[in-house]
């Protein structure tokens, strides 16, 4: 019987004859398939990761979302068909605004700076809350140019309010800021408010209180005044937003004093129908001053001073838009510039240069 061959010859060194800790001469390495096996489950350990932290971005950018949408830091171009003025009583007296042709031109050419602030209804419609000024202007020029651009306009889009009062107070408190919102316009407001039964205020006063209470209580104090002026003289009045607020106040605290003082107003305001808010406001002052002052009909008025023509524009400059005022005997220019640090020979050769072209 022939000695079976070995196949292979393993020299195992006696356990004596080992170094411990010395690294063997030659590394033995994987072979294929382990190396694909691990680099496959390498790359599924970074997929992995790379998902959860987009998951993670995701789930950050939705919340925040929801929080500048819950805040109305959310800005977006909505069609302009879809604003209504449906649920709050509007502050603003309609009719001929001046400055109406200023922020067309402004939005013409800049476009609108400032977006509108609307709520979301139910039935997909937004209920306008702030800049009602705004959203004429685009409704006038749509209607001019017919231009796709205004169709739609940039709006700042909040959930709607549950309170009613809590829209009325973003809506006043926006106004507030403006110079040339009127008290009686703030008045007739107030008053409006208290009239609904669905705001749940009976008293005027406590409207005053509840839409402006950001105002400060000398403010506040003042509408009040209007509030007590309108409700004796409102069925007279044609121009109530152009009465000054001292020459309104005043009036009120004489009518206090006087009760015959109120009628006596109403038939000489009644006395000239069609009359001009100047001449409103001289009929009012000769109250002020005196029963003896206050006219008796249109014999003894006194003829209207014309109101003083008066053209705004705007013009470019080289550092923005400059906003211009032009009436008789003046000329108001008006930019973001300190023009007290230019020299005074530069200022002087630029307007002679104006002159110069003036007058060709």
């Amino acid at each position: 019987m022939s000695k079976k061959r070995r196949m292979f010859d393993i020299d195992i060194p006696e356990m004596g004859a080992m170094e411990v800790g010395k690294v063997p001469d030659r590394v033995l390495r994987r072979g294929p398939m382990a190396s694909a096996i691990n680099e496959n489950a390498s790359a599924l350990r970074d997929r992995k990761a790379a998902e959860d932290n987009i998951r993670d971005e995701n789930d950050r950018l939705a919340a925040e979302f929801v929080r500048l949408k819950r805040d109305g830091l959310i800005t977006d171009r909505i069609a302009l068909d879809a604003v209504v003025t449906e649920r709050l009583l509007r502050d603003r007296k309609p009719g001929e605004d001046d400055a109406l042709e200023e922020l067309k031109t402004s939005i013409r050419e800049v476009g609108l700076s400032n977006p509108i602030r609307v709520e979301a209804r139910e039935d997909g419609r937004f209920e306008l809350i702030q800049g009602m000024r705004r959203l004429m202007a685009f409704r006038a020029l749509r209607e001019e140019t017919g231009a796709a651009a205004y169709d739609t306009i940039p709006a700042g889009i909040l959930p709607i309010e549950a309170r009613v009062g809590t829209s009325y107070r973003r809506m006043v408190d926006e106004n507030l800021v403006r110079k040339n919102i009127s008290f009686a316009e703030m008045a007739t407001l107030a008053r409006r408010y208290a009239a609904d039964p669905a705001n749940g205020c009976a008293d005027v006063a406590d409207a005053v209180s509840e839409l402006f209470k950001s105002a400060t209580y000398t403010k506040r104090s003042y509408i009040r005044a209007f509030v007590e002026l309108l409700s004796r003289l409102d069925r007279a009045l044609e121009h109530p937003e152009e009465i000054p607020r001292n020459l309104g106040v005043e009036l009120k605290r004489q009518m206090d004093r006087d009760e015959s003082l109120a009628a006596r107003v109403l038939t000489a305001l009644e006395a000239e129908p069609g009359r001009t808010a100047g001449r409103e406001v001289e009929i009012l002052r000769a109250a002020v001053g005196g029963a003896g002052g206050l006219p008796t009909g249109k014999a003894a008025a006194k003829p209207a001073r014309p109101r003083q023509a008066k053209t705004t524009f705007q013009v470019p400059s080289g550092r923005g838009i400059a906003k211009c005022n032009a009436s008789h005997g003046r000329l108001e220019l008006r930019e973001d510039r300190d023009f007290s640090s230019i020299e005074r020979r530069k200022l002087e050769r630029a307007l002679a240069a104006f002159y110069a072209k003036l007058n060709e």
